[in-house]
């Protein structure tokens, strides 16, 4: 039996069971350090190896393996979402359509490689034919991965600079994945919610934002590690699934897990293994090449432990 393992995941639906200790991964107990911006928590574990097992953004996983950061993911996806709505712009503008974007500016909360941009990006390109090469993009701030160097067509914000205040000014003609309140700040895409359902339901697209990685000095100590920890969060997400199936809806999440599960005919809205989810790991990591992240194509069943490669739950 190994120590604890100490463990930064953000308490939601999925996991909920692990963290209140109703499941515990056989053999390996595990130590919850709370971290309350949860980035901060991708940032330490990157830079780090502050912890043993870490929620972690995909696309940062992806940038941190390509520069031999030593840890490896779990196909364990905590959280999905749709980003359809991530793309803002200026009311009256006369930004009202994705062609528009091109030679423009648009700004990207934090760093290029954050996952929700990767996705809205992805969006853009591949549903409305952007030439993402055409903008410039705009970062409010770095990248979790120091060693990582963003293309030529990605610049920073100025210092103290607000992305929303700079889009409301006229400097920036778009913005992807900040929140405001202004009445003066719309989606780009018409009614979004329903064009990411549509997007599911067409082609399928349900993006994965969240895995669990796993420092590799646990892995390499312990075997059986990656299979007991994924067998826990699985547990743990079957009885979420359990509590939506049975119409316990509480939260934003809830209600979107559980629309997703009525727009599949009842299909686990979250799915964890690799087969079930390799289409939408392939078009991430071609979008990750595409978008100049990736410097070489990646295999799907490398990104993962292979203890866990044939696992699903």
């Amino acid at each position: 039996m190994a120590d604890h393992l100490l463990t930064v995941t953000r308490t939601q639906g999925d996991n909920r069971a692990l963290k209140e200790g109703e499941v515990i991964p056989a053999g390996f107990p595990l130590a919850f350090k709370e971290v309350p911006v949860l980035v901060d928590g991708f940032r330490r574990m990157v830079r780090e190896l502050a912890y043993d097992v870490c929620e972690m953004a995909l696309t940062t996983y992806l940038t941190a393996r390509e520069h031999g950061v030593r840890f490896t993911a779990l196909p364990v996806f905590l959280v999905r979402g749709f980003h359809h709505g991530a793309i803002l712009v200026r009311k009256g503008s006369g930004i009202t359509e994705p062609g528009d974007l091109a030679g423009t500016r648009v700004g990207v909360n934090r760093g290029y490689t954050v996952t929700t941009g990767v996705w809205a990006r992805a969006i853009l390109a591949l549903e409305h034919g952007l030439d993402l090469d055409s903008v410039t993009w705009v970062l409010s701030g770095d990248e979790h991965v120091e060693s990582y160097r963003p293309p030529r067509n990605v610049v920073p914000a100025e210092p103290g600079k607000d992305l929303v205040e700079l889009l409301l000014a006229g400097e920036l003609d778009a913005v992807v994945n900040v929140k405001t309140d202004s009445p003066d700040v719309v989606p780009l895409l018409a009614e979004p919610v329903e064009a990411g359902f549509t997007a599911l339901r067409e082609r399928g697209l349900y993006p994965i934002n969240h895995l669990v990685v796993v420092k590799d000095e646990v892995l390499d100590a312990h075997p059986g590690a990656a299979k007991a920890l994924f067998d826990a969060f699985a547990e743990a997400k079957r009885r979420y699934v359990e509590q939506l199936r049975a119409g316990v809806v509480e939260t934003a999440d809830d209600r979107m897990y559980s629309r997703v599960l009525a727009e599949t005919g009842g299909a686990d809205p979250l799915p964890y293994g690799i087969e079930p989810n390799r289409a939408v790991l392939e078009l991430l990591a071609d979008q990750a090449l595409a978008q100049h992240i990736l410097t070489k194509p990646v295999a799907v069943e490398a990104l993962f432990a292979p203890a866990t490669r044939d696992l699903v739950g």
